[in-house]
């Protein structure tokens, strides 16, 4: 539960640089470019739309916490020992290398929408979202969680961690 943000934004009618290929294709714009703010937050919220993470009352696909795992940070020899085509992204000088839950979890076997028809299922439009398809309880939740956290565990040796912060539960 969130009960306060605080937050210091500079007035600009331009966007950051955009890092995210993704986001640059959306707008039609190298990685770097910068984009009238208006036009990048539309892109995104479409982006975000098309994988069920914007909250929509009528689709269960976005009746979740967002993306629930976080992407892992490798070290190099460990994301070396992935498939060739796992996505692999280094961070920097610091000897890791950062790839992503969504792959690792539908390339363990866990396709979009494992679970159905509920309570607690993987989303149709995205496989990092654990979604309550309505009535699932906390423990239909986080027994999900265990089993996509073993599974990519047992596919590639690597333990997703948890993004949200579960208070009496554990995974």
């Amino acid at each position: 539960m969130v009960l306060e943000v605080g937050l210091q934004l500079p007035h600009a009618t331009l966007s950051a640089p955009l890092r995210y290929a993704e986001l640059a294709r959306t707008l039609g714009v190298e990685v770097g470019a910068r984009v009238p703010a208006v036009e990048v937050r539309e892109a995104v919220l479409g982006l975000r739309r098309g994988k069920g993470m914007v909250l929509d009352a009528a689709d269960p696909d976005t009746w979740s916490a967002g993306s629930f795992f976080t992407n892992p940070l490798l070290p190099v020899a460990q994301a070396d020992a992935l498939p060739p085509e796992a996505p692999r992204f280094p961070v920097g000088d610091t000897g890791t290398v950062k790839t992503s839950a969504a792959w690792l979890i539908s390339h363990a076997g866990f396709e979009r929408g494992h679970g159905l028809p509920g309570p607690a299922a993987l989303s149709t439009k995205h496989s990092l979202a654990l979604t309550n398809r309505g009535g699932a309880r906390a423990a239909d939740v986080v027994t999900l969680a265990r089993e996509v956290r073993d599974g990519v565990a047992a596919a590639f040796g690597v333990t997703l961690e948890p993004e949200p912060v579960l208070l009496g539960l554990t995974l």
